[in-house]
């Protein structure tokens, strides 16, 4: 095969970031009001593409959490709680169409915040957050049909926490059904990504969301751990790392409150031999560098079949010869930016290790950005099972690729972690796909196809993914004491 690769210049396609609309100062919202924080303490949140300053938020401590646990009592006993179950679906009616009007300015700042592509953004986070606020809507007074039998009743207070890597959609995620299910709750963003989060809150106001049924809290860990530990929340959803996961379970336990966790992942990609190559080097591509590998379910261990492995590996190269790097809002660019300067290190240190222990890089030739933090697209190959990149979460734009021979040593393989949360399988005959499928442990598998998500479809882990599931019919079960 040829190794010349045909690539083209692209005139530059930059959104315009005065869409956004940043406000130079952010409070807490608190019982429908913007509300200072009680130590009189903000933290700046910076653009990872240019490392400058964006905004200054509330930094929250457990004063903020108690007035906000406060609020969501209150519209849980009163107003929210008290109201027929077809005027809450109307509020999230409200809210999703909010979005929409306004989902340009969420998709721009989402960018300026988190260094994701534009792409990625508008036609991906945004939309399907709001359509997971049209999809909870519908069942809002239809919770009896969902659950027969089963007299289906609101917890109370939820108290969610949410990482960085899909602000808005992760919020989506969470409050859409807990309102949904007749809920209040407090939500603690990122702390390098509060923004999107914050203009939803601006989106609820707007949509008349009566005071304290949803209840914003800005800062870092400290102030998620004063929701966790308060004692009038009636239940815990988390999204983030396994160390973290790990602590709020030990937290939780014996308190009765509900929980659920969803956590780190180091998820398999398994290309056959009879699969589709082309489609499959796209669904890679698609798997763990188009999105910077800034997802838990990111496919970041790849599995290639002895046969095919030769063709697959130059086709990936190739095509990872074609990425562009560079500034998030340009509509031409695949990869953005490294969320922060803390990641980004985190990511170089992995690479050194890989190259350590005896691992081959390939990272195509690209010029970088010289400002914000950015990391080339990074393939790993002559990878063992016992090597770090191979068994730790990086969280990033990197690929560790092996080979197999049967299908039982590739689903040892891919099981031979402590992770559980996704996998992918690319495969000609359905029968062989679903004899692979059914023997992996994993949450999520998705066959010849990679990174699908859809609000009717439940999403989750296993082992020390976490437990629980978001989404669909499952999403309102996690909501509900039934």
């Amino acid at each position: 095969m040829s190794e010349k690769t045909i690539s083209w210049e692209f005139a530059p396609a930059p959104e315009d970031s005065r869409l956004a609309m940043i406000a130079k100062r952010y409070e807490h919202f608190i019982g429908g009001r913007w509300t200072p924080p009680s130590e009189g303490k903000y933290f700046q949140t910076r653009n990872p593409a240019t490392a400058r300053k964006l905004s200054e938020v509330a930094a929250g401590s457990a004063a903020d959490i108690a007035k906000a646990v406060e609020a969501a009592r209150l519209a849980f006993r009163g107003p929210w709680g008290n109201m027929p179950a077809r005027e809450r679906g109307k509020f999230l009616f409200r809210i999703a169409r909010l979005m929409q009007e306004r989902s340009r300015e969420l998709a721009v700042t989402e960018t300026l915040d988190g260094g994701k592509p534009i792409r990625e953004s508008r036609d991906i986070d945004i939309p399907l957050a709001a359509n997971h606020f049209f999809y909870y809507a519908g069942w809002a007074d239809k919770l009896d049909y969902a659950f027969p039998n089963r007299r289906p009743r609101p917890l109370g207070v939820a108290g969610q926490i949410i990482p960085w890597n899909f602000p808005l959609l992760m919020a989506a995620w969470k409050i859409a059904p807990a309102l949904a299910c007749g809920n209040t709750v407090v939500l603690k963003p990122a702390e390098t990504t509060p923004l999107t989060a914050l203009k939803l809150a601006e989106i609820l106001a707007e949509a008349g969301l009566p005071a304290g049924v949803v209840n914003i809290v800005t800062g870092a860990g400290a102030t998620g751990a004063a929701l966790v530990e308060h004692d009038d929340v009636d239940k815990v959803a988390f999204t983030g790392s396994t160390a973290v996961g790990k602590v709020i379970q030990k937290t939780l336990a014996g308190t009765g409150k509900k929980c659920t966790l969803e956590l780190g992942g180091k998820a398999a990609n398994i290309v056959l031999e009879d699969a589709c190559i082309d489609q499959a080097v796209e669904g890679i591509v698609n798997g763990i560098y188009l999105n910077q590998g800034h997802v838990c379910c990111a496919g970041s261990r790849l599995f290639v079949q002895e046969p095919v492995y030769e063709e697959v590996l130059w086709k990936l190269k190739r095509r990872l010869d074609t990425l562009v790097v560079g500034d998030p809002l340009d509509k031409n660019t695949d990869i953005g930016a490294i969320n922060s300067r803390e990641q980004l290190t985190s990511i170089r240190h992995y690479l050194k290790v890989g190259l350590e222990e005896g691992a081959a890089i390939y990272q195509p030739d690209c010029q970088l950005p010289s400002r914000g933090y950015f990391c080339p697209p990074t393939l790993f190959t002559e990878v063992a099972q016992s090597f770090t990149i191979a068994r730790e979460e990086i969280f990033g734009p990197v690929l560790a690729v092996q080979t197999f021979r049967t299908l039982s040593e590739v689903i040892e393989k891919a099981n031979n972690t402590p992770y559980g949360l996704s996998a992918g399988v690319w495969c000609d005959k359905g029968a062989r796909l679903f004899q692979v499928t059914d023997a992996l442990d994993a949450g999520v598998v998705w066959g010849n196809s990679y990174n699908n998500f859809d609000p009717t479809s439940p999403f989750g882990g296993c082992k020390e993914s976490g437990f629980g599931r978001e989404g669909g019919l499952h999403g309102l079960a996690a909501y509900l004491d039934i």
